[in-house]
Parts: C-alpha cells; sequence; structure tokens
C-alpha cells in the first residue's frame, strides 16, 4: 500500500472551549451517554497523569518502521495526541524515550500506540500521557519503508480514529470521537457529575440506591405491570 500523507493543516484544530469543558468531566460519566468510540479496556495508561484530552494526529505505520511517527513527531503542537496504528503489531515498540521527548518539546498532549512502547522509566520521567498496550525490548527501526500514512484513518483500540477527533483518556480508559458528538453531551455529563455528591451523600444518610434512581420502581413495574398500559 502506498504511503498517504496528508497536511496536517488541513485537520480541524482543537476547540479549546470544548476541550476545557471536557476536561472537567469525569470521563466514565460520559460512558452513560455514548456508547461508540470507547477503546480496547486493555489499552491502558502506562505514563502521565491526570485528564488526557486534545485533538488526534494519525499515524499508521509497518510493524518494523517508525520513520513516519518521526516525522510526525516533527510536526506536532499543543494539544495534539498522537494516535499510532501499528497494523496489528504488538512486539515492536515505536514510541520510547526519544519520541517522547520529541512530542513533548513540542507542546503535544499526550501519545496512544496501538501496540506496545519502550523505555518505560524514561517515560514515566516525562511525565507525558501513554497509553499502550504493555512494553517491549524490541524497537521499530528506521527503514523508510513507502507504507503507512499520516493523518488518515487509522485504527486504534478496535476505534476508528480520524484526524482531528478528540481523544480523552485517564486511569479508566480511553475514548476517541469527534468533536461534535462530545460537545451534544458535554454540558449534560457536567450537570451529572455536579448531582453526584448529593447522590452520594443521601445514600450515607441511609437511602436506597434503587429508590434514588427510579430502578426499583421500574423493576417492581416490570414484575407487576399495569394492565391498563399494556
Amino acid at each position: 500500500m502506498p504511503l498517504d500523507i496528508r497536511d496536517l493543516e488541513q485537520v480541524p484544530p482543537l476547540d479549546s472551549e470544548l476541550a476545557a469543558r471536557l476536561a472537567d468531566v469525569d470521563f466514565p460519566t460520559l460512558g452513560h451517554y455514548l456508547e461508540e468510540g470507547f477503546c480496547d479496556p486493555a489499552l491502558r495508561r502506562v505514563a502521565g497523569r491526570g485528564r488526557l484530552v486534545g485533538r488526534a494526529v494519525t499515524v499508521r505505520i509497518t510493524a518494523t518502521d517508525s520513520t513516519l511517527l518521526h516525522h510526525a513527531a516533527s510536526l506536532v503542537g499543543p494539544g495534539d495526541v498522537v494516535v499510532v496504528d501499528c497494523g496489528g503489531d504488538r512486539r515492536h515498540a515505536p514510541l520510547g524515550e526519544v519520541v517522547v521527548h520529541a512530542l513533548a518539546a513540542r507542546g503535544a498532549a499526550g501519545a496512544v500506540v496501538d501496540g506496545v512502547c519502550t523505555d518505560i522509566g524514561a517515560l514515566r520521567e516525562v511525565g507525558l500521557p501513554v497509553h499502550a498496550y504493555g512494553t517491549s525490548l524490541l524497537t521499530t527501526k528506521l527503514h523508510g519503508i513507502a507504507d503507512g500514512s499520516l493523518n488518515a484513518p487509522v485504527s486504534c483500540g478496535g476505534v476508528a480514529v480520524r484526524a482531528g477527533d478528540l481523544v480523552l483518556g485517564d486511569d479508566n480508559g480511553l475514548l476517541v470521537a469527534p468533536a461534535a458528538r462530545l460537545a451534544a453531551v458535554v454540558d449534560e455529563a457536567l450537570a451529572d457529575d455536579a448531582e453526584e455528591p448529593g447522590l452520594i451523600a443521601a445514600l450515607h444518610r441511609g437511602d436506597r440506591l434503587g429508590t434514588l434512581t427510579g430502578a426499583t420502581r421500574t423493576v417492581e413495574n416490570l414484575l407487576h405491570p399495569d394492565p391498563t398500559t399494556a
């Protein structure tokens, strides 16, 4: 497959206002409203802290060649999250100490590897959020193979990722979705988060969860349906 290199300047910029609102959301709350975009739970954060919110810059490489990733690391800017599709390979690590320092120096928000990384101690010292399936001593090389893509659609954690999508990540996992999809639910999610302390306080006062959420009434209606509404 020939190289597919697309101009990062054509990718929609990060909406800083939306990003700030999303950074205030407890990300699992978004799981109450969305079904698509959640990456494989095995794709875990291996370095960095806090909530990751950024714009996807997509890279597809071959199993052994990280030439395109090095090129992409020279192009990213503040708020970008490099999402690396390794073509299903989980033996060769394309991302290690040097690449992470390159991303951090450019102000990138983080990196997601649909594979493995290396130099985990150094990655944790840098502190840039990195999500991967694990670590490996075996690394990619700079072969210059004419196969791969930059800012074209990729697959990561079982999710289709397009350049410009928003990447949200924390210790619970990863969510990748178009900005418009997240903008449609962020206000409701923030409202839910604001109500949660009151709900928890009520539980500790002795109220029952099923009563507070309406689940108990739903179960009762399922067991004893009203024949007039059938």
